[in-house]
């Protein structure tokens, strides 16, 4: 009985993530299924990071790349920090939403910064 219990804590999870392999599967079949086939030169042609592909492998990129990865990964993990937050905003009260209100705004802060550097500006 108490093993019947502690399973069932887990059934919400179990179907989380049968809808996430559903939807996952059919936005990954569906385009397929859907989506009009006409391949021709331009489209079947490699296509490597804005530049010519038949280039020299060891052609350095350029800074660009790397500070818009850099800027994705930053401003990336703070909806890494939400989902935790969210699930557990019961348990922690006040004081862990206005927390969670001070680091989204830092974000928000540091977002608006680059963004008036022309950091996130395509060249």
């Amino acid at each position: 009985m108490a093993s019947t219990d502690f399973l069932l804590n887990y059934l919400p999870i179990l179907v989380f993530l049968g809808i996430a392999l559903v939807v996952a599967s059919a936005m990954t079949v569906l385009p397929f299924v859907i989506g009009k086939q006409k391949p021709d030169a331009d489209k079947l042609s490699a296509y490597e990071c804005g530049f010519d592909a038949f280039d020299d492998a060891r052609h350095k990129f350029d800074v660009r790349f790397y500070l818009v990865a850099i800027l994705f990964i930053i401003f990336d993990l703070e909806v890494a920090f939400l989902f935790p937050w969210a699930v557990s905003l019961g348990a922690i009260g006040m004081f862990g939403f206005w927390s969670m209100v001070v680091f989204l705004a830092v974000l928000t802060v540091g977002l608006v910064y680059e963004w008036n550097k022309g950091a996130l500006d395509w060249e």
